[in-house]
């Protein structure tokens, strides 16, 4: 692992993002609903757990305590014991507990922020229109700010709406999130498998990218033809 780096779990992701999670900085996952976004958080929970580390979860969505089990296997009940969930009801409490979580980054070795999704209650804002926006940005950059203050990676999923004028699926959040998050993979749903593409790093170039399957206790890489 590179220094100053933080494993994703999986070792392509790792590879694809230059050696893991940057600290002081915001990696965004987002794809289509059921890609897999939040079973790649998971993942990287559990090997900062595993690690030793404790990790604060905001899951705005409810937070899949099987999944965990699957994922974390016989140790998931010690090392529940490590993860802060957060479940945020509506958008402007998720910005309350965001700034709260920092009581707890205070006192214990956290080593991983996840937010998933960052934007599944901001959509419930969207009919105020700029103020929706400047609440958003307000949320990002305070933990963007956390990140850099405690020296921790932040992960962040997004979701998509349709451009149905290009007919494609594209990130919330528009330029405050692009701008915000240094580094975005976007998940891809393929026939029989998933692709995870780097659209944005500040160090790599965009385009690389590795295919891989959902399964019974997270994810397996695939080689395609």
């Amino acid at each position: 692992m590179i220094a100053g780096r933080v494993s994703t779990g999986i070792s392509e992701m790792d590879a694809l993002l230059g050696g893991g999670l940057e600290r002081k900085v915001i990696t965004q996952l987002y794809g289509d609903p059921g890609c897999g976004k939040s079973t790649l958080c998971q993942i990287a929970a559990v090997a900062v757990l595993r690690a030793g580390g404790s990790v604060v979860y905001f899951d705005p969505e409810g937070f899949s305590v099987e999944r965990f089990r699957q994922i974390a296997g016989s140790d998931a009940e010690a090392l529940a014991e490590r993860l802060f969930l957060y479940e945020p009801m509506d958008f402007d409490q998720q910005g309350l507990l965001i700034a709260e979580s920092e009581k707890v980054l205070k006192r214990e070795k956290v080593g991983l922020v996840v937010v998933d999704s960052v934007t599944v209650l901001y959509r419930t804002e969207l009919g105020s229109g700029k103020e929706a926006q400047r609440k958003l940005a307000r949320q990002v950059i305070l933990l963007l700010g956390l990140s850099k203050r405690y020296d921790l990676p932040a992960l962040i999923t997004n979701q998509v709406y349709m451009d149905v004028i290009r007919n494609v699926s594209c990130p919330l959040g528009g330029t405050v999130l692009s701008h915000l998050s240094k580094a975005i993979v976007r998940i891809e749903v393929h026939e029989g498998f998933r692709r995870a593409v780097l659209e944005k790093h500040r160090s790599l170039p965009a385009g690389g990218s590795f295919d891989f399957e959902i399964t019974g206790d997270g994810i397996r890489a695939v080689s395609r033809p």
